[in-house]
């Protein structure tokens, strides 16, 4: 492997690492608002959003099979779900949907 691979890995690493350390060390032992920590807490819902959207729009063969999946996801979001509970419920009733296709 050539040398300028290997510093590349060692650069992007370093890149990837700062914005992430970051957080912890400049807010130590700080609490956040209350409005700060509510806008945060959603924030894995409004990515799961524009993510899977414009896919649910764009779907080729069964336009029913995103809006299930969506309505799924929704459903289990507005319960309260964790954001992995909502992808996989998701994808749990998008399995046993495609078995009565």
């Amino acid at each position: 492997m050539k040398i300028e691979i290997v510093w590349m890995i060692i650069g992007m690493g370093i890149v990837t690492y700062i914005p992430r350390m970051l957080p912890f060390v400049l807010f130590k032992g700080k609490e956040l608002p209350a409005f700060v920590q509510g806008v945060l807490k959603n924030v894995p819902y409004a990515t799961l959003g524009a993510l899977i959207f414009p896919g649910i729009l764009f779907i080729q063969d069964d336009m029913w099979y995103g809006v299930v999946g969506a309505a799924a996801a929704c459903i289990a979001a507005f319960l309260g779900a964790n954001v992995i509970v909502v992808v996989l419920g998701s994808i749990a009733v998008l399995t046993v949907y495609s078995y009565f296709i």
